[in-house]
C-alpha cells in the first residue's frame, strides 16, 4: 500500500511539473523532430561561441532557448540535454572547480531562496568570461579558462598581456582567485543599453593567439571569489584590494532582506557601471570548503537575472490585417511572454514583404523586444519549426485605397479598418463607438456598407445580443451627433487623401469638379497627391457614398 502511494505521489509530482511548462500538443514523432531541431541550433551557437569566440545570438535568448529545450525534454520524457560546456574541456585542471549558478527570474523564486538564509551578500553579475588566476609568491603563475568547470584552456600568455590582471601582487603570497574578464565600458547603463555583445567581444579576443595593446587595455577584471580566502566578504574584498586586485568593494554589499537585494539589483541595473551585467549574484558567507566544490550549481549562491531585453516567443498564429488604405500587415499571435513586466501576446511583422522574407509560420521561435519601452517589436526568427504550415496569404495587388468599400468576401479586414477610421479621432470622433462596435454590427448583419449605421433605429439595436438599453441609447445619440459634424470632418472620415494646408471648398460638388491640374495648383500639393485626390472624387464607390450623405441631409453634400 505504501509503495502504491509513493508511486502515485511521484507521478502526480511529475505531471504537475510538466503541466507547469504548458507542454506543446505534439505527437511523439513531431516532438522528437522539434527537440532535435532546437538542440542542433543550440549546438551551432555553442560551437561558434566557445570555439570561435563569436556569439550568433544574444545571451539572454540563448538562455531562454536552453530553458525551453529542457522543458520540452521533460514534457516528452527525453533524456536531459548534454552540457553546453562538453566541448570546452581543456587539458589544464582547475585546482578549485568553477561551480556555475542557478538562474532565477522572478521575485517569488528569489524570496524563496533567501528564506532561512543568513549572511547574504550581493554583487553585479558581470557579463564576461570566467577565469582562474593562480599566483605563486605573489607572481602570476597561471591563468585557466573556465572550460567545463573542471578543466580549461591555458590562458597564461594572454593574461600576462592584460594590464587589468596584476602580474605581481603587493605581497609574496600563494593565492587562487576566480573572476570575470569583461570588456570595459564607459558609464554603461544596462537598463537602456543592454549588454552590447560585451561578453562575445572578450570571448573572441581570448580565443586569439595574439592581441594588440589596444585590445588588451580594453579588458577588465572583476574578482568575484577567493575560494580559500576569508569567509566574510568584507575581509575578502579588503584583502584582495590590498594585494593589488581591482577594487570590488563598492560592488559587494550585505543583504538583510529581499527588499535590500531588490534595491541593489535595481540600482545596478539603472546606474552607470564600467561593465555590462545581466543580473546580480546572491551569495551566503557560509559554504563548504573549496576542496569539496563540484562543477555544478551550488546551494550557497544564485543569480537573479535582470528583466529580459529580448524574449523568445513561440508563434501560435499568423494573421494578415488589411488597413484602410489596403496596406497588408502580418501580425503574429504569440504564446504570452513577459517583457519588462508587460505580457506580450502579439507583435506586428511590419510589412508583407518582410514577412515573405522571414517566412514566419506557426511554431517558429522568434525574438521580440520593446521599442521605446512600450511597443512590441519583432527582431527576427531564432529557430524554425520543423513543420511548415500552409497559410492563406492575401495578394498585395488585390488591396489598395479604392478596394473594399463593402465587406465582400476577403474584404472584412480593410472594410472594418475603414469603419474604425470613420468613427475615430481622425474622422468623426464618435463617442462610445470603436472597432468592437463595428465588429458586433458586422457579425449580426447590420453593417453591409460604410454608412448603414446612419439608418439604424433603437429596435434594431435592442435586438442585438450584448446591446442593453443604456448602450443602445448611447449609440443612437452618438450616431445622431455625426449628422452635425462639419463637412471637412466627413471628408476625412471617408478617407480623403491629405491636402496639407490647401483650403477646401465647403461643397462636394465644387471639389468633385476639380481636375489634377487644379489640385496641383493648390499650395503644398504635388503631382502624386493631386492624382490621388482626383481619383478619390471620381471613384464610383465614393460617389455612391456622397449620394447617400446628400440624401441624409449632411451639410456640404447637398
Amino acid at each position: 500500500m505504501l509503495q502504491r502511494l509513493l508511486c502515485a505521489f511521484i507521478l502526480t509530482l511529475l505531471s504537475s511539473t510538466v503541466r507547469a511548462f504548458d507542454c506543446p500538443d505534439w505527437p511523439p514523432a513531431r516532438a522528437v523532430n522539434e527537440i532535435s531541431r532546437l538542440q542542433e541550433q543550440i549546438d551551432i551557437w555553442d560551437e561558434s561561441y566557445h570555439r570561435g569566440g563569436r556569439s550568433l545570438v544574444a545571451d539572454e535568448l540563448y538562455d531562454q532557448a536552453r530553458s525551453r529545450l529542457t522543458e520540452w525534454r521533460q514534457c516528452f520524457a527525453e533524456a536531459p540535454a548534454p552540457s553546453p560546456l562538453r566541448t570546452l574541456r581543456g587539458k589544464v585542471a582547475h585546482p578549485i572547480v568553477h561551480t556555475g549558478l542557478d538562474k532565477l527570474h522572478d521575485d517569488r523564486a528569489v524570496e524563496h531562496w533567501l528564506r532561512d538564509r543568513r549572511d547574504i551578500w550581493v554583487q553585479p553579475k558581470v557579463d564576461g568570461v570566467a577565469v582562474t588566476l593562480i599566483y605563486r609568491k605573489g607572481v602570476l603563475h597561471q591563468a585557466i579558462s573556465r572550460g567545463d568547470g573542471t578543466q580549461g584552456l591555458d590562458w597564461t600568455s594572454t593574461a600576462q598581456q592584460i594590464p587589468a590582471i596584476p602580474g605581481t601582487l603587493t605581497q609574496p603570497v600563494d593565492i587562487l582567485v576566480q573572476g570575470e574578464l569583461y570588456w570595459q565600458l564607459t558609464a554603461h547603463v544596462q537598463a537602456t543599453s543592454g549588454s552590447l555583445n560585451a561578453r562575445s567581444t572578450v570571448a573572441g579576443l581570448m580565443a586569439r593567439k595574439t592581441l594588440t595593446p589596444g585590445q588588451t587595455a580594453g579588458i577588465g577584471l572583476f574578482v568575484w571569489d577567493w575560494p580559500q580566502g576569508p569567509a566574510e566578504p568584507t575581509s575578502r574584498t579588503r584583502t584582495l584590494d590590498e594585494l593589488g586586485f581591482p577594487a570590488t568593494a563598492p560592488y559587494t554589499q550585505p543583504v538583510l532582506s529581499f527588499a535590500d537585494a531588490g534595491q541593489w539589483r535595481d540600482r545596478w541595473y539603472r546606474s552607470p557601471l564600467p561593465f555590462a551585467s545581466d543580473g546580480v549574484v546572491l551569495r551566503q558567507s557560509r559554504r563548504p570548503p573549496a576542496q569539496r566544490w563540484q562543477a555544478k550549481t551550488p546551494h550557497w549562491a544564485v543569480a537573479w537575472k535582470y528583466p529580459f531585453a529580448q524574449a523568445l516567443a513561440e508563434v501560435r498564429k499568423v494573421e494578415f490585417k488589411v488597413g484602410r488604405t489596403g496596406r497588408i500587415t502580418p501580425v503574429l499571435e504569440l504564446k504570452p511572454v513577459r517583457l519588462d513586466d508587460r505580457q506580450i501576446r502579439q507583435v506586428s511583422v511590419g510589412s508583407l514583404r518582410r514577412w515573405q522574407t522571414l517566412d514566419i509560420r506557426p511554431g517558429d521561435q522568434v525574438a521580440i523586444s520593446l521599442a521605446g519601452l512600450t511597443i512590441p517589436r519583432l527582431d527576427g526568427v531564432i529557430v524554425r519549426a520543423t513543420e511548415r504550415r500552409e497559410l492563406e496569404v492575401p495578394r498585395a495587388a488585390d488591396f489598395h485605397p479604392s478596394s473594399c468599400w463593402q465587406p465582400t468576401p476577403g474584404c472584412k479586414s480593410q472594410f472594418l479598418a475603414r469603419m474604425a477610421w470613420l468613427s475615430g479621432k481622425q474622422g468623426l470622433a464618435l463617442p462610445h463607438v470603436g472597432p468592437g462596435t463595428w465588429e458586433k454590427l458586422f457579425e449580426t448583419g447590420h453593417l453591409n456598407g460604410l454608412l448603414d449605421w446612419l439608418t439604424l433605429d433603437a429596435q434594431e439595436l435592442a435586438n442585438i445580443d450584448g446591446f442593453g438599453e443604456r448602450q443602445t441609447a448611447r449609440l443612437l445619440n452618438s450616431f445622431n451627433s455625426a449628422r452635425q459634424r462639419p463637412f471637412s470632418r466627413w471628408l476625412k472620415a471617408l478617407g480623403l487623401p491629405p491636402t496639407g494646408q490647401a483650403p477646401l471648398a465647403d461643397s462636394w460638388q465644387v471639389l468633385a469638379q476639380r481636375n489634377i491640374a487644379q489640385w496641383q495648383a493648390e499650395s503644398g500639393i504635388g503631382p502624386g497627391r493631386a492624382a490621388q485626390l482626383s481619383a478619390f472624387f471620381r471613384d464610383p464607390q465614393v460617389l455612391a457614398l456622397s449620394e447617400t450623405l446628400r440624401a441624409a441631409g449632411i451639410d456640404g453634400f447637398q
